[in-house]
């Protein structure tokens, strides 16, 4: 490939083929789901931001006509073609789906008056693109209502394409829905960006040495961003509400795969909206993208509810995936998909109990037969060992408690010992060679991750090494870890790329979270060191919002309060939200804003540009696989 990939290894080919032997990757049932109700194809749908980029391309995935490559695991090669199958489909009566047109899918029920969206997408782009093409089908009604069935991105992000002009749609999201929304995105939010380029693979090309699929769907999409107030909050499970002239009946599934989640059956349809509390995979508890580890625990319980309350269910859909139809298949997904958190749960805190440690419980573990040979089981997105490791880390955090990891050397003086130990570079490159040729690829990779970190240099580790992730890449089940290892494997012969993820696409987003959220941004950003010994207090008057923030700095730390303005303040800063929006995503400059005419200013400007030049903005292309 383009990217300079090496081919599928005979260790690698021969290890998929076993995988292609042990499951039943020839049932069709899944991809004659996948199918059913289809109205219209979308397997063409190229979408473009207004300067011509493409944020959405199936066209790309074409290749996965083919049979499964040796450089792709067969079973998530079927993942990759069922996530192919795309355009608008009929659920039952008065239910329709649009898949393809993003990570997520959007859900189309028909009220009185008009539809109501479920879940519209993750961009602004993609969100007008699939209304347009259901209502080019469908026919064009107003949208009565909006659901946002939980607070990540690939659900609300299109939000601003699907609301009436006139404010009459009604907004409907579980309890928390903002807060958790805003702040998952802005805090860590550009250390997030830039390992979800591995976690998504990004800078991958499309391809059978690239990327295929996220096991979620095919990629999220890279456009607009915003989101919506919610008129309405679900609060409790069993609330039942009319939208529109349909009756629905919620369940609040807070803390299960986001902070804030909710699902719901249609009594008429006799269907229920698994949301993202079900999958046809094995979800994260722990992202590789970085976020809090959730809880597998509340997460099983919250299916165990929504098999109580919704067990009746005869049509199944969520916001990722295919349906189901048919009670007697839907409790058995339900019961599987409970029991797969629950198992992962119930035996990591049994093997800790026993001593353990987190990488031995992920080798240990395994499913039992009737979960491991069910496809929706299967770690196409999270998987059994990092879930098993998340598991640990929330009860017992990062430490072992073996005392050998509670200091250890940081990795680049770890290496240059253990390389110096193995008696140098050449002799670490014959044991990585010997190694690779066997196929101990998991080996190479641990061996020659020391020699790069090391001596970075080393243009021989760095190809051995990326070879090692080639395979590891092609082996592997997730979407994500393939995604991971094929981009590390890309880095580490071209280096990291020129520009990472930029939060300006994420603008309406960043308007609707609370500036607080950007106070405790900026404390973050304060380079302790070199602001040692400084002292400062600040008045940041917000005057279109009618909001005073005053910041001290003093220990090295910023604290900030929403108040009435300190007297004693080195400088007043009077600025509109969207100005200082602007100045924190670095679309303009500190100081030319600082002396616009934009902005009033009393007090000391030295204090103030003083004060941002301790700031330290986020590196969005840090190094990962080199030091």
């Amino acid at each position: 490939g383009r990217q300079g990939n090496s081919a599928a290894s005979e260790v690698t080919a021969r290890l998929n083929r076993a995988v292609g032997a042990q499951l039943p990757l020839e049932d069709p049932k899944d991809f004659e789901d996948a199918r059913r109700g289809l109205i219209a194809q979308a397997q063409s749908l190229v979408v473009r931001s207004p300067d011509g980029q493409p944020i959405w391309n199936m066209p790309a995935y074409d290749f996965l006509e083919a049979d499964a490559p040796a450089s792709v695991n067969p079973s998530l090669w079927r993942q990759a073609r069922l996530n192919n199958v795309a355009g608008l489909f009929k659920v039952a009566d008065g239910l329709y789906q649009l898949r393809g047109f993003d990570l997520s899918n959007m859900s189309l029920i028909a009220g009185k008056k008009g539809w109501i969206v479920v879940d519209p997408l993750t961009t602004k782009e993609t969100a007008a693109a699939a209304l347009a093409f259901a209502q080019k089908h469908l026919g064009v009604r107003p949208i009565s209502a909006v659901i946002l069935t939980h607070s990540h991105v690939d659900h609300f992000g299109g939000v601003a394409s699907v609301l009436e002009q006139d404010g009459s749609t009604e907004v409907i999201a579980p309890v928390g829905f903002t807060a958790a929304a805003a702040s998952e995105n802005i805090l860590a939010g550009l250390t997030m960006a830039r390992r979800s380029m591995f976690m998504y693979g990004s800078q991958l090309e499309r391809s059978p040495k690239g990327h295929i699929d996220s096991g979620l769907g095919k990629a999220p999409a890279l456009g607009s961003v915003g989101i919506a107030k919610p008129t309405r909050s679900i609060r409790e499970t069993g609330e039942q509400i009319t939208i529109d002239g349909v009756e629905f009946i919620f369940q609040n599934a807070e803390n299960s795969e986001a902070p804030a989640e909710l699902t719901f059956y249609l009594p008429e349809h006799r269907a229920f909206c698994g949301a993202e509390l079900v999958s046809r995979t094995m979800h994260n508890l722990y992202t590789l993208r970085g976020a809090q580890v959730r809880d597998a625990l509340s997460w099983s319980q919250h299916i165990d509810d929504a098999l109580h309350l919704f067990g009746g269910a005869e049509v199944y859909f969520a916001s990722h995936h295919w349906p189901l139809w048919g009670n007697a298949e839907i409790v058995d997904f339900l019961k599987k998909q409970r029991d797969g958190y629950r198992y992962i749960h119930d035996q990591t805190l049994r093997l800790a109990s026993q001593g353990y440690t987190p990488n031995e419980i992920a080798e240990e573990l395994e499913l039992p037969e009737s979960l491991k040979n069910s496809f929706s089981n299967r770690g196409y997105y999270g998987t059994l060992k990092h879930n098993a490791k998340a598991v640990y880390q929330r009860y017992f955090g990062w430490y072992d408690a073996n005392p050998a990891n509670l200091d250890p050397l940081p990795a680049t003086e770890a290496a240059e010992r253990y390389v110096s130990a193995m008696g140098g570079a050449e002799s670490v490159m014959a044991i990585a060679q010997e190694a690779y040729e066997e196929g101990e690829y998991r080996w190479v990779a641990q061996l020659l991750n020391h020699l790069v970190f090391a001596a970075p240099d080393d243009v021989s580790a760095k190809a051995l090494l990326a070879k090692a992730y080639d395979q590891l890449g092609y082996q592997a089940e997730s979407g994500p870890w393939r995604d991971v290892y094929l981009t590390a494997a890309l880095e580490l012969r071209r280096g990291p790329p020129a520009e990472g993820i930029s939060p300006t696409n994420a603008v309406d987003l960043l308007r609707a979270a609370p500036i607080s959220e950007f106070m405790q941004l900026i404390a973050t950003m304060l380079d302790g060191p070199r602001a040692d010994g400084e002292r400062f207090t600040f008045n940041f008057v917000f005057t279109d919002v009618d909001e005073t923030y005053v910041l001290d700095l003093e220990n090295s730390v910023l604290h900030s309060r929403l108040g009435a303005p300190a007297a004693n303040a080195n400088a007043t800063l009077r600025l509109t939200h969207e100005l200082f929006i602007q100045l924190i995503t670095g679309r303009a400059g500190v100081k030319d804003t600082v002396f616009s005419d934009a902005v009033g200013l009393d007090g000391s400007a030295i204090d103030l540009l003083r004060f941002f030049a301790l700031l330290e903005p986020a590196d969005e292309v840090f190094n990962i696989v080199t030091p």
